[in-house]
């Protein structure tokens, strides 16, 4: 057997061989452009960017291999890039947790300061309830009803003294008028008539 190829079928390998270089050219393009974009690298998105079919990245070895990698490299990056969002989100949570505790210690604190000043002021009250005898209430409270009907009275009081003096008054510009009209009179005698 001859196993040198014919000069047509050289040919026809060599052009082959050069569109199969060319292929795998735009494969390693494409994928160097899709992990540029950070975009998700897979045999369909290669294959449409590259111009060639999907049967010839499952074909092709070196394809394959080459996608293979990128699908590997960008699992990585996105788990590398997951575990840092969850550090980050960690330590959020941690920052909070340790801000609610502050604040919860906080509010326990106020909360036993104001039932101290409550219980203070519980035993002001039942000191000053203890102070005051049932007679002593009630001579407090017949005094503040008398003072009341007092004031009462000097109001009214008031007013009719209010009154009064308005109606003095009125009758003060009254007899203002008079004398001047009586002096008026006086000094013009013929002006009367």
């Amino acid at each position: 057997m001859n196993t040198v190829p014919k000069p047509r079928t050289a040919a026809a390998l060599a052009a082959r061989r050069s569109r199969t270089d060319t292929a795998l050219l735009r494969v390693h393009e494409s994928i160097t452009r899709l992990q540029r974009e950070k975009a998700q690298v897979s045999v369909a998105a290669v294959a449409r960017r590259a111009n060639v079919s999907r049967t010839f990245l499952y074909d092709n070895p070196e394809a394959r291999a080459a996608i293979a990698t990128a699908i590997a490299a960008a699992g990585d990056r996105r788990t590398r890039m997951l575990v840092e969002q969850d550090d980050e989100r960690e330590a959020t949570w941690r920052e909070r947790a340790l801000n609610s505790e502050e604040a919860l210690k906080a509010a326990q604190a106020e909360i036993l300061a104001q039932r101290t000043r409550i219980g203070e002021l519980l035993g002001q009250i039942r000191d000053l309830q203890a102070e005051w005898t049932e007679e002593a209430i009630q001579r407090i409270t017949t005094e503040n009803t008398t003072l009341k009907q007092r004031v009462r009275q000097l109001t009214a009081d008031n007013r009719t003294l209010g009154e009064r003096l308005k109606a003095a008054r009125s009758n003060l510009r009254f007899q203002d008028r008079r004398v001047a009209d009586l002096e008026a009179r006086i000094t013009d005698p013929g002006a009367a008539t």
